[in-house]
């Protein structure tokens, strides 16, 4: 099954519908609560990067049997140093994102901690993609 979702960048109010559909979903399709509870964390991590730093993109998951595989592909500024963004605590968010609550440098980390496999590729000026993998067997 293919979904594909699109990101508003200018609303944070939005941000976590994508994930919220694609938890409906898995719930349905009658996935573990466990295993879609750290699909939704992921998932969500990297939406919510998208509003704050990239404006916004899309979302394309691909469930199988075996796996849930969501990728997440923005044309924002792009990462210049990834292996610095994937560091806790670090952070490029605005003060005026951080007063709404987001921005503490956990969202990389995040999606990490919570999938079995992540792969981001970016290019500064042109935008990132971020694709993320958890084993459902």
């Amino acid at each position: 099954m293919k979904l594909r979702f699109e990101v508003d960048g200018d609303e944070f109010v939005l941000a976590g519908e994508a994930s919220s559909k694609l938890k409906k979903v898995l719930m349905q399709l009658g996935i573990s609560s466990q295993l879609i509870r750290k699909i939704a964390i992921a998932m969500y991590e990297a939406e919510i990067n998208m509003v704050i730093h990239a404006n916004g993109g899309f979302i394309d998951a691909e469930i199988t049997p075996d796996k849930v595989f969501v990728s997440l592909s923005d044309t924002g500024p792009g990462i210049p140093d990834i292996e610095l963004a994937m560091k806790e605590g670090y952070s490029t968010a605005s003060d005026k994102v951080r007063e709404l609550g987001f921005g503490a440098g956990m969202g990389l980390p995040n999606m990490k901690r919570y999938t079995d496999d992540m792969k981001v590729t970016s290019e500064v000026g042109k935008g990132t993609t971020v694709e993320l993998t958890v084993f459902i067997s």
